[in-house]
Formats: C-alpha cells, structure tokens, sequence
C-alpha cells in the first residue's frame, strides 16, 4: 500500500471499473462484495444501474472514472473499444494518471496493448497491465478466473490482491504485452478444444449413444478436462444462455494468434482450422451466438 500512498494519500484504493458486459458486471460485483469502493461506467447505460443498486458509483465518463479512482480496471470488446475508451471524447487519457493503474482485462493484439500502454503514459503518465482472463462467464461469477499479466513487477503487485478477488490466479508473464500473448496461447487450446469436443460430441450422437455420459465415462483419463466437463453438456442439451463467450469473440482472437504466428514464422495448423470453423459459425449462427454453437454446424437437416 505505500505505492498507493502516491495517489491516494489516504491509502484506500479507489477502483474504477470501464465495461460491463458478460466478464465486467459479475467482476465488479466480487469487488463490491470484497467491500471495495467501485465506480463503475459503460457505453450502455442499462448496464449500470443493476451495479449502482449493489453500491457501485455511477461515473459519468471514463475520464470521470480516472479522475475518482486510482486502479481504473477495464474490460471492452476489441481494440477500437479500448482506444475508444482511452483516447475518445471524455477518455481516460483526459484526466490525470501520475501514480495511478489502468489495468486492461480486454483480449487485444500484444502489440496493440504495447502501443496503448505508451501513449497513456505520455498523456497523462498513468501506468498500465494487459491483464486478459480465461474461465468465461462462469469463473467471473465464481471467482476463478485465470488471468496472465503484462507489466511492470512492481505494479503487478500492487494490483495482484484485489484482482485475487476476482480471479483464482494471477500470473505475472513478463513486459507490456506478455498477458496478451499468454491468452493467446490460451484460445489456441480453448478454440480448438471447442472444436474438437464438437466433433467427439456429435459423433456419439450419430452413433447412438448417450453423449450426456461422455463427461463421466471420460473422467480421469486422459481426455478428462475442464472444457470436456463444462462444454459438452452444454452442447448436447443446448444450453446457450448466457453464453460462455461471443463466437465473435472467439474468432477475434485466432485471427489474432494467426497474425501472431505469421510475424514469428510459428505454425499453427489447428488453430487455423479451428479459426475458419469459427468463421462458419459466425455465418452460420451470427456473431453474438455462444461460442459453443460451434456443435450445431454439424447438424442433420431436417
């Protein structure tokens, strides 16, 4: 907390929390259920009240968040949505940063998150952590999020016990970026995880038998896992509500790892196959399905 005395000389973090979609609302409500104080602002305003009702307080602007806070944590769509939120009208690049922590749990390009961080700090000086969880809607609610980090160690630190009350895990992966190119390792194994579980799913429907059991029957082998566990029951009884994650989502970011994987010569056969997969289902499905639609391509016409 003596870094924190820096901005806040009464030693109380204040958080500020930007975005409020299926991660961001339930990751503020393990804040405010930790006794923290939260502000709380997003692009729609029907988001917030819910917040404002559990005791958050209702910023007017991202710049109004930055000004009352001193960790401002965000948690946007894509790129555009944080340069937006950064660097738009009323932006947090507007207000004052020296001393204070932008801390970025949005899924962005590693490079995109190392060009951000910079100007932010030229701006207004405020530090910044690519900080991108893994463990969808689910692990929000529940606490357990997996979150790999980018940033200063220093800063890490100070940040690591409040982000605990969100996430199970918090690891510190190196510079500016690092957590950004640890997710996408992360969605290389998820996407075609989903994929893959798809495929096992349908083929036991089509063959007959209950695919409802696989989980229990696969239990400890070494097909066992948590997308196994989680995922294909979801698929076979058709349980999209709420979504685990966008399909959009998804392919936002294998497009990223394949343009990763071309600027360092990396192959990545499966997770390109999975990506287009993906693509279909965007047609097939559209953009906000849940990313476990991804089952329903390979369905019979009827």
């Amino acid at each position: 907390m003596a870094d924190a005395s820096k901005a806040n000389p009464q030693g109380v973090e204040r958080f500020g929390y930007l975005g409020l979609g299926l991660m961001g609302t339930p990751m503020t409500r393990r804040l405010l259920k930790a006794g923290y104080q939260v502000s709380v602002w997003n692009r729609s305003e029907g988001k917030v009240a819910p917040l404002v009702e559990a005791g958050a307080r209702h910023g007017a602007s991202p710049r109004d968040i930055m000004a009352g806070s001193d960790i401002v944590f965000m948690c946007v769509t894509d790129a555009a949505a944080v340069e937006e939120v950064i660097f738009g009208a009323e932006g947090l690049s507007m207000a004052p940063g020296a001393g204070k922590l932008v801390v970025d749990f949005s899924s962005i390009h590693p490079d995109a998150a190392l060009d951000l961080a910079t100007r932010l700090k030229a701006a207004n000086g405020a530090g910044w952590i690519d900080a991108p969880v893994s463990g969808g809607t689910k692990g929000a609610e529940e606490g357990t999020l997996a979150i790999m980090a980018g940033g200063d160690a220093a800063d890490i630190e100070r940040v690591r016990p409040y982000v605990l009350a969100m996430a199970r895990r918090f690891t510190h992966m190196g510079p500016t970026g690092a957590g950004q190119t640890a997710k996408l390792c992360n969605q290389v194994i998820v996407g075609c995880a989903m994929a893959v579980l798809a495929e096992a799913t349908r083929l036991a429907v089509n063959a007959g038998i209950d695919a409802n059991r696989l989980p229990e029957a696969l239990a400890g082998g070494f097909a066992d896992s948590i997308p196994l566990q989680l995922f294909v029951p979801r698929m076979v009884q058709g349980i999209h509500s709420p979504p685990l994650g966008h399909i959009a989502t998804m392919l936002k970011d294998l497009d990223t790892v394949a343009d990763v994987a071309q600027t360092t010569s990396t192959p990545v056969p499966m997770a390109t196959l999975a990506g287009q997969l993906f693509r279909l289902a965007k047609a097939a499905r559209g953009a906000d399905a849940d990313a476990l639609e991804i089952y329903k391509l390979s369905a019979a016409e009827h």
